[in-house]
């Protein structure tokens, strides 16, 4: 009897670790030759069809990327892509800005004027310029090797008809009303109008006549351009120009405008798609690679720089202590980003060297309380630690995030709130024997989309993540040709100047979540890559949401099911007001390079639709 504590203590420090050692659902995907991963099992043989056809990474991740688009994986063909790209023969992460911008008129007060706090989540006057067929364009001329017919060829059978699957046909169904204020949407979408079910069924062959005459387009004019002379890469920037400025554009706007959006000729001329260098950090001798802050990415990087001065093993894999030192330091980082991150083109320029600097992060856990949530957590300072000052040192002092709190009123309110935040799109990993590797988090224009004339491209709707009021994130605030700092946020890791990790997810605010525990449970708690997509996360509601009205929920902890009573009651403890999931893992795709045998392991998560292929 006197050993029953003993006994007992031992098994509560092992729950936490049998909640992380659990037998993944789905199996390790080990290759040799090259990895390909996205949502769809239909975009994946995209991918590994370019593969058996000779192309690289690049090539793969474009199909993909196509493939996805066309099948409205939570995304289509006038959203945005934001990719990050390791190149073997420089050893360096490339970074791809694709993300549209505000049209002309798009301003403040014209939001103001039609009474809204916020631009609108859907339809015309949601859109951004369309980046995803640049970003495309791009990729594939700069670091691709096949032509844009071989790569678009998936697609396009595709769009000729393909059976369309579950998820698609419930988000149809479920907007319907929405989707019939728009005429082209409503001829598209829903084929048995009139019927109790108006979408199409599961399984149906789903025919997209527009899209695939916008797709041949693009071919044809590689096509053209090869046979007036042009090398590879002039004839897929020959596509790129009639997309944006040529008969594709003029539809495009025509149909916009034609049902009340703002995009002009001049705004796609003007867009152009940014090759950047990404930003970074390490933890452990670890390089992890971001987009900077145009997307949410440094989030991870600032959460890492905080956490590296914790022992977080001691702690142990989401036991009470861990959960909230995880929860705090989240929502400091993400407390900068609702402050600070904008759009790197527009001045003021965003204090990015602060934010990432490692004596700000020392400086930020200061504010932590070991045994209690701050509900006020807001943006810190960073200006000191790059030797700069604050411009909008008083909307600083003045910013509250608890000013913000909203509790929904009822469970549809709740539903909406959560479909929203969880709002998700899809993600691509790609990996080859050269050494290409590419991670991308494409979005926009997903259902119910607001279709552009007879081109059969869904606009996006990320105009909803600007804010109007400067007090609430001075470097965001909507204007003309800007972008708005979005959620999407691929992820590259390098070990000893070699790719370790790729790794990417959907899921608007909580992508960062996500991926930061997935990078620590392959680092600190020794998953492999396919525990780590499937192990249980924790979700932060303390953040500014990125859609919607841009509420706030302070000590609002989603948590898995199987967290014992004994971490609940210390979590309630705390301060937090807890919710529970089946599952938290959030749709991870990653790839682990392994080194020491030469091969890929992939990890898909068993959250939604995701699957790899290799070989």
């Amino acid at each position: 009897m006197k050993r029953t504590p003993l006994i007992f203590l031992a098994f509560v420090l092992l729950v936490p670790v049998l909640l992380c050692a659990q037998r993944p659902q789905k199996p390790v995907l080990h290759a040799r030759h090259w990895l390909a991963i996205t949502g769809k099992p239909l975009g994946a043989t995209a991918g590994a069809r370019m593969f058996h056809q000779g192309g690289n990474a690049v090539d793969a991740a474009c199909a993909m990327l196509a493939a996805t688009s066309t099948m409205w994986d939570v995304l289509s063909w006038g959203g945005e892509t934001q990719a990050l790209i390791y190149n073997p023969n420089t050893g360096k992460v490339i970074a791809i800005n694709a993300l549209g911008v505000a049209p002309t008129g798009a301003t403040p007060q014209f939001f103001k004027d039609k009474g809204m706090e916020v631009p609108p989540a859907y339809g015309p006057l949601a859109a951004v310029t369309p980046g995803t067929p640049g970003g495309l364009l791009t990729m594939l001329a700069e670091y691709g090797t096949l032509s844009l017919a071989e790569v678009l060829a998936p697609a396009m059978e595709m769009a000729e008809g393909y059976p369309i699957e579950e998820g698609a046909v419930r988000s149809i169904e479920s907007n319907k009303d929405r989707i019939k204020e728009w005429p082209y949407s409503k001829k598209l979408f829903l084929p048995h109008l009139g019927q109790e079910h108006e979408a199409p069924n599961v399984g149906e062959v789903f025919r997209q006549p527009n899209l695939l005459n916008t797709l041949r387009k693009l071919a044809d004019s590689e096509k053209e351009a090869l046979a007036s002379g042009k090398g590879r890469k002039e004839a897929i920037y020959a596509a790129y120009d009639r997309f944006y400025r040529g008969d594709i554009a003029e539809e495009f706007v025509r149909g916009c405008q034609e049902q009340g959006g703002l995009i002009t000729m001049e705004d796609l001329d003007k867009w152009q798609v940014y090759i950047e260098e990404p930003v970074k950090t390490t933890y452990k001798d670890i390089e992890v690679y971001k987009l900077t802050h145009w997307v949410q990415g440094p989030v991870m990087l600032q959460a890492l720089n905080m956490l590296e001065n914790f022992d977080l093993q001691s702690m142990g894999y989401n036991t009470a202590s861990y959960i909230h030192t995880l929860y705090q330091v989240m929502n400091l980082a993400f407390a900068d980003r609702d402050f600070y991150y904008g759009d790197p083109y527009f001045a003021p320029e965003e204090p990015i060297k602060g934010l990432l600097s490692k004596e700000y992060a020392k400086e930020r856990i200061k504010q932590i309380d070991p045994g209690k949530n701050d509900p006020k957590a807001g943006p810190g300072d960073p200006y000191p630690f790059q030797e700069g000052k604050n411009p909008y040192k008083e909307y600083l002092e003045n910013w509250a995030n608890s000013s913000l709190g909203w509790a929904p009123v009822s469970p549809q309110q709740q539903r909406e709130y959560m479909e929203g935040f969880l709002a998700g799109t899809t993600s691509i990993q790609a990996a080859d024997a050269e050494g290409w590797v590419v991670s991308v988090t494409p979005s926009g224009g997903w259902i119910p989309a607001c279709i552009a004339g007879n081109t059969g491209v869904g606009m996006s709707q990320r105009m909803q993540s600007f804010v109007l009021d400067p007090k609430e994130n001075p470097y965001n605030v909507l204007e003309p040709g800007k972008r708005p700092r979005a959620t999407l946020t691929p992820s590259l890791a390098l070990k000893e100047g070699k790719p370790f990790l790729s790794f990417a997810v959907q899921g608007g605010d909580t992508q960062d979540q996500n991926l930061l525990q997935f990078f620590l449970n392959v680092v600190e708690f020794g998953m492999n890559v396919q525990e780590a997509c499937e192990a249980a996360n924790i979700n932060s509601f303390q953040m500014r949401n990125s859609f919607g009205k841009h509420e706030t929920k302070p000590g609002e902890l989603l948590l898995h099911e199987a967290v014992p009573g004994w971490t609940r009651d210390a979590l309630r403890d705390m301060g937090y007001k807890l919710d529970f999931e089946p599952r938290t893992s959030g749709p991870i795709n990653a790839i682990f390079f392994d080194w020491e045998h030469g091969t890929f392991w992939g990890g898909s998560s068993n959250y939604g639709d995701d699957y790899g292929i290799g070989w």
